[in-house]
């Protein structure tokens, strides 16, 4: 009987290993990381393809109807948009500076660069929500209300705007997702699940939230700054 407790009690060990552990079905740390830094890319990949169907959509409407792109993009508040720029900016710096301080086992250090990681994040959707909301209350929304004074090339702004929420809309719902994710991994962080030999989902979070700035590095000028200084300025 004794024998027998060992041997499952073995077996369960084997088949659902600790925190952090070797699974089974890899041989060392470095294997089992790799594989899961792939799979990571993997899927950026895929998150490439997705947000890619939208640029191309949004450029080739710019080549059809650039006068309506060029004066919609005056709509767009300048400086939300380089102000939200500057925080995903910072944002991935304290985010490197997450994964920096895991490697190093500085676990109060890993948990405040990510609690600073998601306090930028959620300025970041905090001015997004203002400006979706400042948008309704100028009709600036397609659909049946929409209007759009002073836009050259009426018919074809509310393209620019389908897009522009379409894009953003997005690009903030994998900044939700981020913030999700982020409060679980500060609260392991907080118990210690994280050491200097193990802190690989610190590592592909990493990965992730650097794409979700990297693409609003590409939506800022497509949407923002347009040809904005030959109509009208930096409004």
């Amino acid at each position: 009987m004794a024998s027998e407790s060992a041997a499952v009690a073995s077996h369960n060990a084997h088949a659902h290993p600790g925190y952090g552990e070797v699974r089974h079905h890899f041989e060392s740390y470095e294997q089992q990381k790799d594989a899961s830094t792939i799979g990571m890319w993997v899927f950026l990949l895929t998150e490439i393809m997705f947000f890619g169907g939208m640029f191309m959509a949004y450029f080739v409407y710019r080549q059809w109807y650039p006068t309506a792109f060029a004066s919609a993009s005056l709509k767009t508040n300048l400086w939300l948009g380089a102000f939200n720029t500057t925080v995903l900016i910072c944002s991935s710096l304290t985010m490197a500076m997450a994964v920096h301080s895991a490697s190093l086992g500085k676990r109060l250090l890993l948990v405040g660069f990510l609690i600073a990681t998601l306090v930028l994040g959620g300025a970041f959707l905090g001015v997004k929500a203002y400006e979706y909301h400042d948008k309704w209350e100028h009709h600036e929304i397609p659909g049946e209300h929409f209007e759009c004074e002073g836009c050259a090339d009426a018919g074809h702004t509310p393209l620019f705007f389908a897009l522009y929420f379409g894009m953003t809309g997005l690009h903030a719902s994998h900044m939700i997702i981020g913030f999700g994710i982020l409060v679980v991994l500060i609260w392991q962080a907080y118990k210690g699940k994280f050491s200097a030999k193990w802190y690989t989902p610190i590592e592909l979070f990493g990965l992730y939230w650097h794409f979700v700035d990297v693409v609003w590095i590409f939506l800022f000028p497509l949407l923002y700054l347009i040809d904005r200084s030959g109509q009208g300025g930096l409004h």
